[in-house]
């Protein structure tokens, strides 16, 4: 059992104080959700292996009552396997298949895409002594300079927004990813937002989107966990003429969301398909 109800997290930070790992800030969730306080080691990019005494050079990290845990879904098994008492992080096979798989979509979705329109900002947001190792290493990840990865990000932020929409569906009719209780899922995607959050200078969704009352419900979670001062504010994002929908306004009115209630539900759309039937 954890001691004092706590557990060591190793921390990844910026120059604000905010955590920076999509997967550091889902781990924190994690072990919030599972009643547990964090008991923070701050620290930035460099020197993680020495911080944590030769454990890893990756993270997120946590440990309980003097063991080590590496890996965010490694922790994530760890805490549900150990302490099933507790609210439970996955609980059912099928929400960590959906995870999974949910995960992945966001990551090509928007994670990726985000972090090309913002990777010189991640940089300059940094500490000093991390500047020079985010450099290099996410110009070797991306394949340019950071500058130029960057530049026309105002041409792209657009169409990622409208790319969303499957999530901003989902959400529509239920509280959290989880349903009424959020749950990994919730978090593990709240991580990519708030990696955003930490980086991000230039708003990357609109004011007034529909997945910024689900945002801001996550982050208020567990006395506001994810609302940390050192974060920018990602809303405010405007459509220019010629750029994409940045959110669907008339959602939910085909697929799974379609209601077929007998002839008069569907008799406009019927109307429509025929209408040069002759």
């Amino acid at each position: 059992m954890a001691a004092d109800n706590k557990i060591t997290l190793y921390d990844l930070q910026v120059s604000t104080g905010a955590t920076i790992s999509p997967f550091v800030w889902a781990t924190k969730f994690a072990v919030a959700h599972k009643g547990f306080e964090l008991d923070i080691v701050d620290g930035g990019f460099t020197g993680i292996l020495e911080r944590t005494g030769g454990k890893t050079e990756r993270l997120p990290a946590i440990v309980d009552d003097g063991k080590w845990v590496l890996d965010s879904w490694g922790i994530v098994e760890y805490l549900d396997e150990t302490y099933p008492d507790r609210p439970m992080l996955i609980p059912h096979e099928s929400t960590a298949a959906l995870t999974k798989a949910l995960d992945a979509w966001f990551w090509a979705t928007a994670t990726g895409p985000w972090m090309r329109c913002f990777c010189a900002d991640y940089r300059d947001v940094s500490f000093e002594h991390d500047k020079e190792y985010v450099t290099r290493t996410r110009e070797v990840m991306l394949g340019k300079t950071l500058e130029k990865m960057q530049e026309g990000r105002e041409d792209r932020l657009p169409a990622i927004s409208a790319a969303l929409e499957p999530l901003r569906m989902a959400l529509r009719e239920h509280k959290f990813l989880g349903g009424s209780e959020p749950n990994y899922a919730d978090y593990r995607i709240m991580g990519s937002i708030l990696w955003l959050a930490s980086v991000a200078q230039t708003p990357a969704l609109a004011a007034d989107d529909p997945l910024r009352g689900w945002i801001e419900n996550v982050r208020a979670l567990f006395g506001g966990l994810g609302n940390h001062p050192g974060l920018f504010n990602i809303f405010g994002l405007e459509q220019r003429e010629g750029d994409p929908d940045l959110f669907i306004r008339q959602a939910g009115t085909g697929g799974i969301f379609k209601r077929n209630t007998g002839p008069a539900s569907t008799q406009a759309e019927t109307q429509r398909i025929n209408q040069n039937k002759d």
